[in-house]
């Protein structure tokens, strides 16, 4: 894998956000900095390795994240989450895991 790894997060979802999707990543704090939260530019692309997908978006940024950590670190990232899909009214949906996003990602474009 010859890519710069932007962002490692915690854990991570997929969001639909008006048909693109796009990853939504989120870290557990620690005692000297809080929980956070980002969401990229959308995926252009997936790729995978070892264990980890590589979500590559429109800005040029790689989200590496490992497979068997979907979801949200911490309640911070679930209340963040929650309120940006209760804004949208439903252009934004949580995307259901999935065994292949390198699969599914291609399929739904």
């Amino acid at each position: 894998m010859d890519r710069i790894i932007s962002e490692i997060p915690d854990k991570w979802v997929i969001l639909k956000a008006h048909d693109n999707y796009k990853v939504f990543a989120t870290w557990a704090g620690g005692y000297l900095d809080g929980d956070r939260w980002m969401l990229n530019s959308g995926i252009d692309s997936v790729e995978q390795y070892d264990g980890f997908y590589y979500f590559i978006g429109f800005s040029g940024s790689c989200y590496k994240c490992h497979k068997r950590r979907y979801g949200l670190a911490t309640s911070y990232g679930d209340m963040v989450l929650s309120e940006m899909i209760d804004k949208s009214n439903g252009k934004i949906q949580l995307m259901k895991d999935v065994d292949d996003w390198e699969t599914e990602i291609n399929k739904l474009k």
